[in-house]
């Protein structure tokens, strides 16, 4: 592996290695440890930062949102079923009412 490559390519080639399970040197393996260090900082850095990333703070209130209007959607859902099934339950009656009704003749 050429010395040549920038730091980040080189990083990159040797975690792939690494992945493979194909071993290196023990300069190998500092490089890449100090390259995981590096972005475990940077990493960490970001997931601290104090002031809120504003596009996500707009799709958590869109989240919440769109999660409230559910909620409500579920409930209207469920109110209109209670009430299809005493509909139901009342034409079945009504049904039975008039089969046992006596059948006229009109002539």
């Amino acid at each position: 592996m050429s010395r040549t490559k920038k730091p980040e390519a080189r990083a990159r080639e040797l975690h792939d290695l690494a992945t493979r399970g194909i071993p290196l040197s023990v300069d190998q393996q500092a490089e890449l440890d100090a390259w995981y260090a590096a972005e475990d900082l940077s990493e960490g850095l970001l997931l601290s930062r104090s002031t809120p990333d504003p596009v996500l703070a707009r799709l958590r209130a869109q989240v919440e949102e769109t999660l409230a209007r559910v909620g409500t959607a579920t409930r209207q859902i469920e109110e209109l079923a209670g009430q299809n099934e005493a509909l139901r339950q009342e034409i079945a009656g009504l049904q039975q009412r008039v089969a046992q009704m006596p059948v006229s003749s009109a002539r």
